[in-house]
C-alpha cells in the first residue's frame, strides 16, 4: 500500500474550492492501492488532518508528519491546490528539490501556465490563436483612450495570475475600466485587457491517460451571467453541456489545438484550457494545469463522458506520478 499525500487548500481566494477538490480525491482514492492523507497547506501551517480533524504538523525537511510517535513518509503527493503555491510551481520546484514525486506538471510549466501573458506568448508561434490583449502593471499609467483603441469595447480586464474567476471584470463602457482595473489589482499586480470574443465558449480537458496524451470529451458553457464567471462556475449560474453542441469539423479542430498546446509545452497530469470559437477557429483564453476536481467540475464531468471513473483518473494520475 502507497501513502498518498493530497495536498488542498492555499494562499489564495480558491482555497476553499481546493479543499472541495482534495476532499473529493480523499473520497474516491482506491482504498485497495492507497492510503490517503488529507494534507492542508496554508501560510500559518502545513497539518496532516485526521478524520478526527486531529492536526499534525508536517516536517518540510522531507515532508513527513509524526503521529502518536510514529513518523508518516509519502510515497506520492496528489496536488489539489488551485492557484499558489499549489499551481504557480512553487510546490512543484519544493517537492522535485526533495525527491518526492507529485501528480500535476513540472515547476517550469506550471509557473508559464500561471502567467496568462507568458503563457499565451510562447504559444503564439506554435500557430495557436488569442484575443488581442493589452498589459498593465500596478504603478502603470492607465490611457483609457490608447486601451479601448487597442482591443475594442466590450473588453474584459482579467488579473495575469489568478483562478476561479476572481478579479475579472468585462467592461462595456470606457468609464468602467478604472474600476475593473482596481477590481483586478486585488488578485494581483500585473492585468491582461482582453478583446472580447463573441463565439461559442468550450472548455477542454487533456490528460495523460495510462502513458497515451488523451482528449477528453469537450463541455460547452453556456454562463446565465455576462461570462463564465465565479457564481457560473460554483453556485449553477451557468449551463455546462458534454458533450459540446459543436460541429465534428470544430470538435476535431479544438481538440487538436488543446493537444498540441499539451505537448508543446511537455504538460502531465491534468490540463483543462478554455477556448472561444469564432467563425469556425478556437482562440484560447487560458489553461488550468489543477482543475477543479469536485464531484460538479468539469474534468469529473468529461471524465465520466469517456467513461472513466473518478477512483481511475485519480488511481492513474498517481500511477503515473509514482516511479517505475
Amino acid at each position: 500500500m502507497k501513502n498518498i499525500a493530497i495536498i488542498m487548500g492555499g494562499y489564495s481566494s480558491e482555497y476553499k474550492i481546493s479543499l472541495i477538490s482534495g476532499n473529493v480525491v480523499y473520497q474516491f482514492l482506491d482504498k485497495t492501492k492507497f492510503n490517503g492523507f488529507r494534507i492542508h497547506i496554508f501560510k500559518e501551517k502545513w497539518v496532516y488532518v485526521d478524520d478526527k480533524d486531529a492536526e499534525f504538523p508536517i516536517d518540510k525537511n522531507d515532508f513527513s508528519t509524526t503521529v502518536n510517535g510514529t513518523k508518516i513518509t509519502f510515497d506520492c503527493v496528489f496536488n489539489a491546490i488551485h492557484g499558489t503555491p499549489g499551481e504557480d510551481g512553487l510546490m512543484q520546484a519544493y517537492f522535485e528539490l526533495i525527491g518526492m514525486p507529485q501528480t500535476s506538471c513540472d515547476y517550469y510549466q506550471s509557473a508559464l501556465t500561471f502567467n496568462k501573458r507568458d503563457l499565451l506568448s510562447v504559444l503564439k508561434p506554435y500557430g495557436i490563436k488569442t484575443a488581442t490583449s493589452y498589459y498593465l502593471n500596478k504603478g502603470d499609467h492607465i490611457d483609457t483612450t490608447e486601451i479601448v483603441k487597442a482591443v475594442g469595447l466590450p473588453c474584459f480586464v482579467k488579473p495575469n495570475k489568478s483562478g476561479s474567476s476572481f478579479g475579472i471584470s468585462k467592461v462595456k463602457t470606457a468609464n468602467e475600466l478604472p474600476i475593473a482595473i482596481e477590481v483586478a489589482y486585488k488578485e494581483d499586480n500585473e492585468i491582461i485587457i482582453e478583446s472580447f470574443l463573441d463565439g461559442t465558449e468550450v472548455s477542454v480537458g487533456v490528460i495523460n491517460y495510462k502513458g497515451i496524451v488523451t482528449v477528453l470529451p469537450i463541455t460547452e458553457i453556456v454562463s446565465e451571467n455576462d461570462f463564465f464567471d465565479y457564481e457560473a462556475k460554483y453556485q449553477g449560474k451557468s449551463q455546462e453541456i458534454t458533450p459540446a453542441r459543436i460541429s465534428d469539423e470544430m470538435t476535431k479542430r479544438v481538440s487538436e489545438v488543446a493537444k498540441r498546446a499539451y505537448e508543446v509545452l511537455k504538460m502531465k497530469g491534468f490540463s483543462r484550457s478554455e477556448f472561444i470559437f469564432v467563425n469556425g477557429e478556437p482562440y484560447m483564453l487560458e489553461m488550468n494545469t489543477i482543475p477543479g476536481l469536485t464531484t460538479e467540475s468539469l474534468i469529473p464531468q468529461q471524465a465520466k463522458a469517456a467513461g472513466i471513473s473518478l477512483e481511475d483518473l485519480f488511481s492513474n494520475a498517481i500511477e503515473l506520478a509514482l516511479p517505475e
